[in-house]
């Protein structure tokens, strides 16, 4: 069985992600929102979440699950859906222009 890591969203963000509307496609998430949980092993992430709705570990709102191999699903009101870590654009190295000397 596949396992997946639980990333728990942090409290000041999660107020956010509750009241932001709805945009479909991936949803960029950033890595400092977030606290590594468990690792759990289920079928699929629907299973995972059946798996541990009534326990202390339950997956709310906003919260993530990184499959094994890497793919991450946020949980929204309507489902898991895609999700992307945040990486940063490498700024530019300025290129040297020569100056001409007259």
């Amino acid at each position: 069985m596949p396992l997946y890591q639980i990333h728990r969203l942090k409290e000041a963000p999660r107020l956010q992600f509750r009241w932001a509307p709805h945009t479909p496609g991936i949803t960029i998430v950033k890595l400092k929102d977030y606290e590594p949980g468990p690792a759990i092993e289920a079928a699929s992430p629907y299973a995972l979440w059946l798996a541990v709705r009534e326990t202390e570990q339950a997956i709310a709102v906003g919260d993530l699950i990184e499959h094994d191999g890497g793919q991450l699903r946020i949980f929204k009101y309507i489902g898991f859906e895609e999700a992307q870590w945040y990486v940063p654009e490498p700024v530019p190295r300025a290129t040297e222009v020569p100056v001409e000397v007259t």
